[in-house]
């Protein structure tokens, strides 16, 4: 039992740092209608300036708010001098423009603050409580918390205001959102700008438990994306779920099942993805689109 637990919230814990950035993938896909394919990059970028922040002596919460606040800015000034010039056009040239940022962005960070591995200091405490006979980290618990705060408050965002309808509109369609009176530029400059603060917070999750490197979120990238694809791209809630899914599933799959381990884990999630996509393809929570012909 205690094997269990320790496994089970292990990988609710890994699942919240894919949950972190899939959140954000989300936002901009429900402001924007894109997959932001740049996400790690802008994660990373964000966590390093918070870690700039804390080499100025102050305290790493208040660093990370203030990385917060800067990353808002940061995303709504890509979005603006960079996405916003391929907006209108084909989706499919604006998906490649932000895989060409993950790149820039990943050799700006290694250029401003080198390619050695820096340790990033955690914002919860690393002492562990026992619960049924596991020893649960704080720290754990902590980046769980944060995240389903987090989802929380974009689901209000989303349903709850006028800002989240106002982004949902235009996400749907910039043109009639245009004639409604909506302030389309500047909605989808507070889309960006809002995925680029669940980003540094994502990166501010995962950077204690690794080396803060450029590359530090390449591969949690991927669990983001199948997360975001699992729950359904327009779905908060489906992001952290699905993102937990994956995230427990290979950790029990990995200590469970003898000739899988740790090499061979990531491919149960997976596969499970696949079955659910093939009876759901709109994802967990996601909404069936219809086309009226």
């Amino acid at each position: 039992m205690a094997r269990f637990v320790q496994l089970v919230v292990d990988g609710l814990a890994t699942g919240s740092i894919y949950a972190a950035l899939a959140l954000a993938i989300v936002l901009v896909n429900r402001a924007t209608g894109l997959i932001n394919f740049a996400q790690g990059s802008m994660a990373v970028f964000s966590t390093y300036i918070a870690f700039s922040f804390v080499q100025t002596g102050l305290p790493v919460a208040v660093a990370i708010l203030l990385a917060v606040v800067v990353s808002f800015f940061f995303g709504a000034f890509i979005e603006r001098v960079v996405i916003r010039r391929f907006e209108g056009g084909s989706h499919d040239v604006a998906v490649v423009v932000t895989v060409g940022l993950f790149v820039l962005l990943a050799g700006i960070s290694g250029w401003l603050w080198s390619y050695n591995h820096r340790e990033f200091p955690s914002l919860f405490p690393l002492d562990s409580v026992p619960v049924a006979g596991a020893a649960v980290g704080l720290r754990n618990i902590g980046t769980i918390v944060t995240v389903v705060a987090v989802m929380g408050l974009l689901q209000l965002l989303f349903l709850k205001t006028k800002l989240g309808l106002a982004l949902r509109a235009v996400s749907g369609n910039q043109t009639s959102s245009a004639l409604s009176g909506l302030p389309v530029g500047r909605l989808l400059m507070i889309g960006w700008g809002l995925a680029a603060a669940l980003g540094a917070i994502g990166g501010a999750l995962v950077a204690p438990k690794l080396f803060l490197t450029p590359s530090m979120l390449d591969f949690a990238l991927v669990y983001a994306l199948a997360a975001a694809i699992l729950g359904g791209l327009d779905s908060p809630v489906g992001a952290v779920v699905a993102a937990w899914f994956i995230g427990v599933a290979e950790n029990l799959a990995g200590g469970y099942i003898s000739f899988i381990g740790d090499d061979l884990k990531i491919a149960v999630p997976m596969a499970l993805m696949f079955l659910i996509l093939v009876v759901r393809p709109q994802g967990l929570f996601g909404h069936r689109e219809v086309v009226r012909v």
